[in-house]
């Protein structure tokens, strides 16, 4: 097996998925579900997907905004920001994603929080 986070995820459809159930999961938190009434799903599916692919060593294919410039002026809370990781358990839980692919997630994760609370 290849030691890419993105194939122990599944590659694409896993990343997908699991990305996919992660907003499903943010729209139903009502800690955070607020932040997205306006928006679009499916285009933030995709960017979530594409964020999930690249980030974790697969192909290049996201073409969204850094998560500093994404997150800017919207003052989001560390209890939100804690949410959001919690969101992202979930959906690695329902994909039976091992644990130490959950920790490898959950740390680069939580690594780009200064890039989104309270910025």
């Amino acid at each position: 097996m290849s030691d890419l986070l993105f194939d122990r995820l599944g590659g694409i459809e896993g990343a997908t998925r699991i990305a996919h159930d992660l907003v499903d999961n943010h729209l139903k938190n009502k800690a955070i579900s607020t932040r997205f009434a306006d928006s679009d799903i499916a285009a933030l599916k995709n960017a979530a997907a594409t964020f999930l692919i690249a980030g974790t060593g697969g192909p290049d294919v996201y073409k969204g905004k850094d998560m500093l410039a994404a997150h800017k002026g919207m003052n989001i809370s560390a209890l939100e920001f804690m949410a959001v990781l919690d969101d992202a358990l979930v959906a690695l839980g329902k994909n039976n994603v091992g644990q130490r692919e959950q920790e490898e997630v959950l740390f680069a994760l939580y690594s780009m929080r200064s890039q989104i609370v309270l910025v």
